[in-house]
């Protein structure tokens, strides 16, 4: 059979491209090529590891900047309500010296109305008796028929006066 004796004719040569081809392939891909492209795979690995690092970073350092800040707000803070005490304390202290000297003025002022109402009654009970006595010394003149003396119809009229 022709094929059959052709066959190694034809596998020769086939082999002959093939590992011409497979070499080319080799020396030109795999040898030429392929380090550019690990190398530059390993670049861009280095590159991200280098950038997840400067990441972590600098998310450290905003957590640093973050736990600084908040330790200022809470001293701030703390000031603040220090000064909101001491002004409450000093408005406080302020407010009890007006409402003292305010309470003074006004125990004054009823000390003063006291003494005048008491003034003004001392007044009225020696009008009334004046006026009980003149109205007994008529009485006794017009019922019995007796001139009574200022002084026993005072002396009358103090008697029924504290009595009552």
């Amino acid at each position: 059979m022709p094929q059959i004796d052709q066959m190694f004719e034809i596998w020769s040569s086939q082999l002959f491209w093939l590992l011409i081809t497979f070499g080319f392939v080799f020396f030109v891909i795999g040898r030429g090529m392929v380090p550019k492209v690990m190398d530059t795979v390993g670049m861009r690995d280095k590159q991200i590891a280098d950038d997840l690092a400067a990441a972590q970073a600098a998310r450290d350092a905003a957590d640093e900047a973050e736990e600084a800040w908040r330790q200022r707000e809470n001293a701030n803070r703390e000031a603040a309500q220090e000064v909101v005490g001491k002004a409450k304390a000093k408005a406080q202290k302020s407010t009890e010296t007006k409402l003292a000297k305010v309470q003074a003025s006004i125990d004054t002022q009823m000390e003063e109305a006291e003494a005048r109402i008491e003034a003004s009654r001392a007044e009225a009970a020696a009008e009334i008796e004046a006026v009980a006595t003149e109205a007994a010394q008529d009485i006794a003149q017009r019922l019995a028929g007796v001139k009574a003396t200022k002084t026993a119809a005072k002396s009358a009229v103090k008697d029924v006066m504290n009595r009552g």
